[in-house]
């Protein structure tokens, strides 16, 4: 279930885990095996907007709140509890989180990392949730494993590196707006994919990738062969025949090809588009 408060829980024996977690990556997923393997019901306690970007700080996400979900639920997560991060939430102290966000819902267990904080100015840790009568799993980090990692890779255009670190190939998770159409008239027909304005998107650049199970050629940047000057992301899906405009569409990003590049004219464009869709054909997946 999917909860937008307390209340919306019933209160049974529950083990949790509580943080952002964006990208659900490696290290995330191992705290949520933990989780399950305490034997009590399966819960996450997340929020939204991610808090850093609340206290004025700019975070390129990995994942929106959507994908996020949809992750803990692919990882067997009975329950998340969307927790809006409000003035009101972080102003609570440790005990009053503990009382409205823990004991309310019957969480028994507390599963973290070592460095776990929570309350108001991050003053509660796992020692004081073990005063409170919680039990705690202290799970140990994934060595070069995080948020801030995987978006160093991506700035570099390293999508396996990322994937490696995320137990995924990096998804680019946006909805399909119109765009200049200039691609069907190349012969090579793209999509037009907006991103929310806070996601992480890797160094511009040509890629491989997959989308509604075709592969995809996708192309991340400003199209300087006809001079633009905003960014776009122009995936072109191989054998693919279908409207997307206006549709939800998640590329997975296997291998980077190429950097952007001005051509000598059309037709050498469209002969470097020709190899970029026979390199995509040949792109293995990241694991």
């Amino acid at each position: 279930m999917i909860a937008g408060s307390p209340n919306e829980l019933d209160r049974v024996p529950r083990a949790v885990a509580i943080g952002s977690f964006d990208g659900v990556h490696r290290g995330h997923r191992a705290v949520v095996d933990a989780v399950h393997a305490t034997g009590l019901a399966p819960t996450v306690i997340t929020f939204n907007p991610h808090p850093r970007i609340v206290l004025g700080n700019k975070v390129e996400l990995l994942t929106t709140l959507q994908r996020r979900l949809e992750l803990f639920e692919e990882a067997g997560v009975q329950d998340v509890l969307v927790a809006g991060f409000t003035p009101e939430l972080q102003h609570l102290t440790p005990e009053a989180f503990a009382e409205t966000y823990l004991s309310a819902i019957g969480v028994e267990t507390v599963v973290a990392g070592e460095d776990f904080r929570f309350g108001v100015r991050r003053s509660g840790d796992l020692a004081l949730l073990e005063r409170l009568g919680f039990g705690v799993v202290v799970v140990p980090e994934l060595p070069g494993v995080s948020s801030t990692a995987i978006r160093s890779a991506l700035g570099e255009g390293d999508v396996r590196t990322a994937a490696a670190m995320l137990g995924r190939p990096f998804e680019l998770d946006g909805v399909v707006v119109s765009g200049d159409q200039r691609g069907g008239t190349l012969g090579y027909p793209t999509a037009n994919l907006r991103l929310e304005a806070d996601l992480a998107c890797p160094r511009y650049g040509i890629y491989a990738g997959l989308a509604l199970g075709h592969r995809a050629a996708l192309s991340i940047g400003t199209n300087p062969h006809y001079g633009g000057s905003e960014r776009r992301i122009e995936p072109y899906l191989l054998d693919f025949d279908g409207d997307l405009y206006g549709k939800r569409l998640v590329v997975e990003l296997w291998e980077r090809l190429r950097d952007e590049a001005v051509f000598d004219s059309e037709d050498a464009l469209v002969e470097q588009i020709g190899r970029d869709v026979e390199a995509t054909k040949q792109a293995q997946r990241p694991e």
